[in-house]
C-alpha cells in the first residue's frame, strides 16, 4: 500500500469522525483535501490545518468542533498506551452523534481511493490504534507527521551531515527529470497531421483500386532536447562539489541524452565515467580522473576549451546548457564574457546554477559573475533539494521558443602582433 493511499484512508477516517460529530463533510471534500496536500508546505502545521479547514468545513458554526477533533486526530507526536491515546480519544473531546451506516461509506471511500497517485508526503509508522480507527490485522496504521525529510528539503547542502547526505542522495534519486521536447526534421504518420503523405496515400489506394481514396497524413516528430552539464569542482565549490556530482549522476541516469563536464583550471569530460555504474564507483572514478579537483578556477579558459573542442559534438538540435559554479574566477573576465557570448549563441538555453544564490544576502559582485550575467538566460540557485525540484520543473517547461535575449557587444578576440604587422 502506497504512502498516498494510507494518507487518503486516514483522511476519510477523519471525515467520518467529523460526520459522527454532526459536521456535514462529504467524501468528495475529503479527496479535495488529499489533492490539496501537494500544493502546500506540509512542513507547516498551521498551513496543513488551514487546508483541512478550507476543504472539509462549509459552515462557520462547525469550526469549534473541527478544531477540537483536528488536535486530537492529527498529532505531531502521538503517544499510545494499550491501544488508546494518553491525551484522550477524539470521542472524549466532543459528544459524537450516533454512527452512520458504515457500508455505504465504505463503498464511497473505496471508489474515492481509486486513482490516487503517489505524492511527496512523509509519514511515521505507529502502533495499532485499536477501535478508534480502521486497521488491518497485524499491520500498524500510519499517523500523519511532519518528518525530518521536509526539513531536509530546505537545508543547505553545505550543512548536511554524513547521515543526511545519504538521505539526500536517496531523495535525489526519486526526482523525475524530463526536459522539453524539440521538433525534429523527421515526420511520423498521424491521422490528424498537417502534412499529406503522398507515398503512403498511393500505396494504400492500390489495395482498393483507387476508390475510395484515403488521404494519409504526417506530423512533425518530437524528441527530447540534449542536456549539457558543466560543473565547477574548484576549491571554492568544495562544499558542494560531491553532492552536485551526485546530482549530475542522477540526471544522467534519468535522461537519455546528457553530456557531463567538470572544470577547475581545465575542462574534463566525465560522461562515460558516470554511465552504468553505481554512484560510489562513479564518484571514485571521477575523483581519480579529474586532476584539478579542489584547485584553482579558470572559467573562461575552460569554456574556451568547450567551445573549440566539444561544442560542435554535443550542442546539436537545440541543446540546453547548465553551468554550475559560484562565479569565483582567477582568469581574465574579458575572456569569460567572450566565451559566454559564444556559448549562448550556440545553445538553445543557457542556465547558470549558483549554490550561493540561495542565501538572501548574496549579491553577484565577483568579477566572474559580473562578466557572465549578461549572457545568462536563467540564473537559479542549487543549494538544496527544493532548488533541484524547482530546476526539474523548469527544465520540463522549456518549449519551442527561445528566451528573449538582448544583444550585448561581444569583445574582440586578442590579435597577435605578427598579424597586425
Amino acid at each position: 500500500m502506497t504512502t498516498a493511499t494510507n494518507f487518503a484512508q486516514r483522511t476519510l477516517t477523519f471525515a467520518r469522525l467529523l460526520r459522527r460529530a454532526g459536521v456535514k463533510t462529504t467524501t468528495g471534500q475529503a479527496m479535495d483535501f488529499v489533492r490539496a496536500i501537494e500544493h502546500i508546505d506540509v512542513g507547516s502545521r498551521e498551513e496543513f490545518r488551514e487546508a483541512a479547514r478550507a476543504c472539509l468545513i462549509t459552515h462557520k458554526e462547525d469550526i469549534p468542533v473541527f478544531e477540537q477533533l483536528f488536535d486530537a486526530f492529527w498529532r505531531a507526536k502521538p503517544e499510545y498506551v494499550d491501544g488508546s491515546l494518553q491525551s484522550g480519544q477524539p470521542d472524549d473531546v466532543v459528544k459524537l452523534a450516533p454512527e452512520e451506516s458504515e457500508e455505504g461509506e465504505g463503498e464511497a471511500d473505496g471508489r474515492a481511493l481509486e486513482g490516487i497517485q503517489g505524492r511527496r508526503l512523509e509519514f511515521v509508522e505507529t502502533l495499532d490504534e485499536g477501535e478508534g480507527e480502521e486497521s488491518e490485522e497485524g499491520v500498524g496504521s500510519e499517523a500523519f507527521s511532519y518528518s525530518a525529510a521536509e526539513v531536509l528539503r530546505e537545508k543547505d547542502f553545505a550543512d548536511l551531515t554524513e547521515e543526511e547526505l545519504q538521505q539526500t542522495r536517496h531523495l535525489m534519486e526519486q526526482l523525475t527529470w524530463q526536459i522539453g521536447q524539440r521538433r525534429s526534421r523527421r515526420k511520423v504518420a498521424s491521422p490528424k497531421g498537417r502534412f499529406i503523405d503522398p507515398r503512403r496515400t498511393m500505396r494504400r489506394s492500390l489495395q482498393t483500386g483507387g476508390v475510395p481514396l484515403t488521404i494519409s497524413r504526417r506530423q512533425t516528430k518530437t524528441k527530447p532536447r540534449q542536456l549539457v552539464v558543466i560543473c565547477d569542482v574548484s576549491g571554492s565549490m568544495d562544499r558542494y562539489s560531491r553532492i552536485l556530482l551526485q546530482f549530475i549522476y542522477a540526471v544522467e541516469n534519468g535522461m537519455a541524452k546528457v553530456e557531463s563536464f567538470v572544470f577547475g583550471t581545465r575542462l574534463t569530460r566525465i560522461t562515460r565515467l558516470l554511465k552504468h555504474r553505481s554512484i560510489d564507483e562513479a564518484m571514485e572514478r571521477v575523483a581519480r580522473e579529474v586532476q584539478d579537483w579542489s584547485g584553482g578556477t579558470r572559467i573562461g579558459q575552460s569554456l574556451q576549451t568547450f567551445n573549440t573542442q566539444w561544442a560542435r559534438r554535443v550542442l546539436r538540435n537545440g541543446a540546453v546548457v547548465l553551468i554550475i559554479s559560484d562565479g569565483w574566477d582567477r582568469g581574465d573576465p574579458e575572456l569569460l564574457a567572450r566565451e559566454m557570448a559564444r556559448l549562448q549563441r550556440s545553445s538553445y538555453r543557457l542556465i547558470w546554477l549558483n549554490p550561493l544564490l540561495g542565501s538572501p544576502r548574496y549579491e553577484p559582485l565577483t568579477r566572474g559573475m559580473q562578466a557572465a550575467l549578461p549572457f545568462i538566460d536563467d540564473f537559479m540557485p542549487v543549494h538544496n533539494l527544493a532548488s533541484l525540484e524547482a530546476l526539474a520543473r523548469h527544465l520540463s517547461t522549456i518549449d519551442d521558443y527561445r528566451p528573449v535575449r538582448r544583444q550585448h557587444p561581444v569583445l574582440p578576440a586578442p590579435v597577435e602582433s605578427s598579424r597586425v604587422a
